[in-house]
């Protein structure tokens, strides 16, 4: 699937984002020339899909859009067994008022339910026509090994993208255990918290910035002297380059081998708005050298 490069993390919607936030943020990512829309089928108990699938039956170009949920963590469809994969998609169609989402992710390996189950019953949702693509997110390396290894040994896609966590802050285990996978394999990469909760956006500063909402509260353990060190960096070149800091911080992603498109995570239509332009940024390599030395640690 070809992509915009900034893809919109649904997990705010019916949690940090009512209805009409959550319909205006989806309004600017569209107009902007957006079309990945990341959820799962337990964000915010499954209302993030309706709020998704409410947008989505005020719009006629389904097929422009890339719908991408997980499965995995509903409770009523828990686990990645044939019968709860079946389930929790039938569901997820039901909320997002749709035949079919574009990428179906496995949410983290199950321990109960041999690989072989999983990808066997997500390739028959795909020959449904319920799935186009199969994705991965919080896959361990020898767990994304494996899955290809049975894919390939099926005769099956198996699992074409990731969704893995990785940001100027958090490069390890991905760029050690699990970007040579993706690399040799050609996985799409899809990032998830590209902007460390909101903390590369340079919204905390100090421990006296509280976030709006929980759902952010974890970019307060990069107030440290780490985060400040990579934060006067991305000060620097935002003022080379006349850019704002968060779209440095994914301009960096998006410089990274099989990188398609940051997943990022906002509470209002602004924020969003604030970060788009970063599809079209092109640090010099001097520039990204400066941040991979300050965050290489």
């Amino acid at each position: 699937m070809a992509v915009y490069p900034i893809a919109l993390d649904g997990s705010v919607f019916g949690w940090a984002s009512d209805a009409k936030a959550t319909s205006s943020t989806l309004d600017l990512f569209y107009a902007a020339g957006g079309d990945l829309i990341s959820t799962a089928d337990h964000y915010a108990g499954g209302r993030s899909e309706i709020m998704i699938g409410s947008w989505l039956a005020r719009h006629a170009s389904r097929e422009r859009l890339v719908v991408a949920t997980k499965v995995g963590k509903h409770p009523d469809a828990h686990g990645l067994s044939r019968t709860a994969m079946r389930r929790a998609v039938d569901a997820s169609l039901e909320r997002l008022g749709t035949d079919w989402v574009d990428l179906l992710g496995l949410d983290h390996e199950d321990p109960d339910v041999p690989i072989e189950e999983t990808l066997t019953a997500a390739h028959e949702l795909v020959l449904a026509g319920k799935v186009g693509h199969v994705s991965a997110s919080g896959f361990s390396a020898d767990g994304l090994r494996e899955a290809i290894r049975v894919a390939r040994r099926l005769e099956i896609p198996g699992i074409t993208t990731l969704l893995p966590e990785y940001n100027l802050l958090e490069r390890e285990p991905y760029e050690r255990e699990i970007a040579p996978i993706a690399l040799s394999q050609d996985l799409g990469v899809l990032p998830r918290t590209p902007l460390a909760s909101g903390f590369l956006r340079g919204d905390f500063r100090s421990r006296h910035d509280k976030p709006a909402s929980p759902i952010f509260a974890g970019a307060l353990k990069y107030v440290n002297r780490r985060g400040a060190a990579v934060l006067a960096v991305l000060d620097d070149i935002s003022d080379e380059v006349g850019q704002h800091v968060g779209r440095i911080a994914l301009a960096w992603l998006l410089s990274k081998p099989n990188v398609a498109a940051p997943v990022v995570r906002v509470p209002t239509a602004r924020q969003l708005a604030d970060l788009m332009p970063a599809a079209n940024i092109t640090l010099t390599p001097e520039q990204l050298a400066r941040l991979d030395d300050v965050t290489d640690s």
